[in-house]
């Protein structure tokens, strides 16, 4: 009989401090400075009305500054009808020991507007994130060096121009002003890669995971991502660039897709360019040709069919004690936020499963939103200054290479070999460097503590013990 969730304890919130105190245990730190690295320094609730037609609806929105040891802080906004404090309050937890794990110098934030999006025209959005952005700058809670949003569930780069531009009307001799708000279209002070870069750096974690041949051996697999099955739940922009990356970069093969309004398994592979390509034209992936249907109502069942790598995408709380038992993937990866309650993960551990964890695995995201950060506070694009010079060093030495050996290159190869960087190969570069090293310093505490039997807990751990000497430098506990 499969023991069912407490709601108390299968809220996420909750698991995330679950996760904490589960790792805590393993530093040896004071307890009063664990309780400040675990508390929310500050909880915003605010309401605000906004004139909708005819009518003046009230609006409910947070932001939540979990930690102010290193500034600004750092997080997203989600518009969603879901959104309450506690959720808000997990986000920016979890944002804090993202940012520390990745070594990206921000404390953790979130933000939240209780809105469905999709129910309002654009004119109208467009007031709502205004008039938030404006609640925010009349407490003094966003600014270049105070806290910095970003894209989450429901926004994007539309909303955080309209973010950035409202700013820019109430600090308009802020020469950093561009800085305030990350996630920007390109041509809005933003940076190239970013819109890419959570599920980027998603397949950069999987990857590495999948390349440790001892943690491959233990579970019946090669070394290797190429040729592995993979189901994704989610092809909202993590999920989408995810599949995408997998498939083009990484030679996964997609068997399983689950969306919201249901979910399609074919076992001989899914183009997932294509079932993009399907959904765009006929509004759902339901009816892609060749693959077995699961109605809205049994969607997660294809989160139980046999596939190496099971990437959850969407929200939190989707693998729980109900279908924890029935998971058969190999690997699970957390390209959401806290997909996999804290009970059952306990489930999926003692069956062998490997589970990288969301606050290493999405951090791909705020990585990129730190360059993009640097690059408004530089006002420079990177790549400006050395991409010329680069490229003649590398034409220099392809052209001392053909006097030396006889042979001339090819134009194709030559334009291979004799280039210099763009801001995309630097962004891409760099995020690649952040989730490789990050996740063998996870992986050696892993296997260094012997106590320490799975990879979340030996993220919190690093987490932690980054975040504990900061506070330790400045002289606040002995």
């Amino acid at each position: 009989m499969i023991e069912l969730e407490p709601k108390s304890q299968t809220s996420f919130y909750e698991s995330v401090i679950s996760y904490f105190d589960k790792a805590a245990k393993h530093t040896g730190l004071h307890p009063g400075l664990l309780e400040q690295i675990k508390v929310c320094n500050a909880v915003y609730r605010m309401h605000f009305p906004v004139k909708i037609g005819n009518e003046y609806r009230v609006i409910e929105a947070y932001r939540v500054q979990h930690s102010h040891h290193r500034t600004p802080t750092k997080g997203g906004i989600r518009f969603s009808n879901h959104v309450n404090q506690e959720e808000v309050m997990a986000l920016a937890t979890l944002m804090t020991f993202k940012c520390a794990i990745v070594d990206v110098p921000f404390g953790g934030a979130k933000g939240g507007v209780k809105i469905n999006p999709w129910e309002y025209t654009p004119s109208q959005v467009e007031k709502i994130t205004r008039r938030y952005t404006s609640e925010l700058v009349r407490r003094n809670m966003i600014g270049p060096s105070v806290d910095v949003p970003a894209p989450d569930y429901g926004t994007g780069s539309r909303e955080m121009a309209w973010i950035y531009d409202t700013y820019r009307t109430f600090n308009g001799d802020d020469i950093d002003a561009a800085g305030c708000v990350t996630g920007k279209p390109v041509t809005q002070h933003g940076i190239r890669g970013r819109t890419e870069a959570t599920g980027r750096g998603v397949y950069y974690g999987i990857r590495e995971a999948c390349n440790s041949r001892e943690d491959m051996k233990e579970l019946g697999l090669e070394p290797g991502i190429a040729g592995k099955t993979m189901i994704v739940q989610g092809l909202g922009n993590v999920g989408s660039y995810t599949s995408m990356i997998s498939q083009d970069e990484g030679d996964v093969k997609i068997i399983g897709v689950a969306e919201v309004e249901g979910a399609i398994y074919k076992e001989s592979g899914i183009d997932i360019h294509d079932l993009l390509r399907f959904r765009k034209e006929t509004g759902s992936i339901l009816g892609y040709p060749g693959a077995t249907v699961f109605e809205k109502k049994d969607r997660r069942a294809v989160l139980e069919m046999e596939c190496d790598i099971l990437v959850p995408a969407a929200l939190e709380n989707q693998i729980t004690m109900e279908n924890a038992h029935n998971i058969k993937a190999k690997i699970i990866a957390e390209a959401a936020n806290g997909p996999v309650t804290s009970k059952a993960e306990e489930v999926l551990l003692k069956k062998g499963v490997i589970i990288i964890p969301d606050l290493y695995l999405n951090a791909g995201g705020v990585t990129v939103s730190y360059f993009e950060w640097l690059k408004n506070l530089s006002h420079m694009r990177f790549g400006r200054m050395e991409k010329r010079f680069n490229q003649q060093t590398y034409q220099n030495l392809v052209d001392l290479v053909e006097r030396l050996t006889g042979h001339s290159i090819g134009e194709r190869e030559r334009a291979m070999v004799a280039r210099g960087a763009d801001e995309i190969d630097l962004v891409r570069s760099g995020l690649e460097e952040t989730m490789i090293s990050s996740y063998h310093q996870i992986r050696e505490i892993m296997k260094r503590k012997r106590k320490i039997e799975d990879l979340r807990t030996a993220a919190f751990v690093s987490a932690i013990n980054k975040i504990s000497s900061d506070y330790l430098s400045l002289g606040i506990f002995p």
